[in-house]
């Protein structure tokens, strides 16, 4: 079945819509992309114009849980386990090793975790060197099916696509089709359903040691991105230090995080 025409003025609204709820920004030359992913909700919800359904989203007192709903099927869900596993490395091994000595526990959070990949990766090192006990990981997305699916501890093989040198880690394992992970890891992470451009939510989770948040500020516009990297710079603690993905530089944002770099890879402290 075709799509609904989606013409520009419709695709403003409704983008500048999901914009407002969730942060995603479309540009002009994504508006097949969004037209191909808003078409099948609306259809499903007895809509045969984009328009009325942008209406019915805005005003119908219904219309905010199914905006919710459209949000789950148009975030992206890419991850895989030890995505970028160097940066972490470095982070747990040098930058937070005097902390881990410290009193109190030290407190990671791995915001965007979408299926939870990330923050299980970053459980298994800990575990592995010994300061799990000693780390409170929390995990946010702004997708309950996300998240859902992160606590059921199941995966594809896809999710282990990239393996840690020594190959793959005891607290991983395959049965048949599927890959599961050790419950005692998702018992030990706080699952949390976050949006990041929600400062209120942000601030609830309290201070942290590390910030991780990559490979998420791609999708937002500009404003969008210094906002929330503004509330990530606030849930730090003083000297805490935030990761973005390997092509999320913050430089030209003005961000008043001081940028450094660590064994090849780059983190931004919070130094007031």
């Amino acid at each position: 079945m075709a799509p609904l025409p989606l013409s520009a003025p419709v695709f403003t609204i409704l983008g500048g819509l999901i914009e407002e709820r969730a942060g995603l920004h479309y540009r002009a030359d994504d508006l097949e992309l969004l037209r191909d992913k808003i078409s099948s909700r609306a259809e499903l919800m007895g809509f045969d114009s984009l328009l009325d359904y942008y209406y019915f989203l805005r005003y119908d007192a219904a219309g905010s849980a199914e905006l919710d709903a459209l949000v789950e099927a148009l975030v992206v869900h890419e991850t895989y386990f030890f995505r970028e596993a160097d940066q972490l490395r470095v982070l747990f091994s040098s930058l937070l090793a005097r902390r881990f000595t410290q009193e109190g526990p030290v407190r990671i959070w791995c915001a965007a975790s979408a299926t939870g990949e990330e923050a299980y990766t970053m459980a298994m090192m800990l575990a592995d060197a010994g300061l799990l006990s000693r780390a409170r990981i929390v995990a946010s997305d702004i997708s309950d099916r996300a998240l859902a699916r992160a606590k059921s501890c199941e995966f594809s093989p896809r999710s282990v696509r990239i393996l840690p040198p020594g190959g793959e880690p005891r607290w991983i394992r395959r049965d048949g089709d599927r890959v599961r992970v050790d419950r005692s890891l998702c018992d030990v992470i706080e699952w949390r359903r976050v949006n990041l451009i929600d400062s209120a939510a942000v601030a609830a989770l309290g201070p942290f040691d590390a910030v991780v948040a990559r490979n998420v500020l791609i999708y937002f516009s500009d404003q969008t991105v210094r906002q929330v990297v503004a509330g990530l710079g606030s849930a730090l603690l003083p000297g805490g230090l935030l990761l973005v993905g390997a092509s999320e530089s913050l430089l030209r944002y003005g961000t008043s995080l001081a940028c450094e770099e660590h064994g090849g890879a780059f983190f931004y402290r919070r130094v007031v």
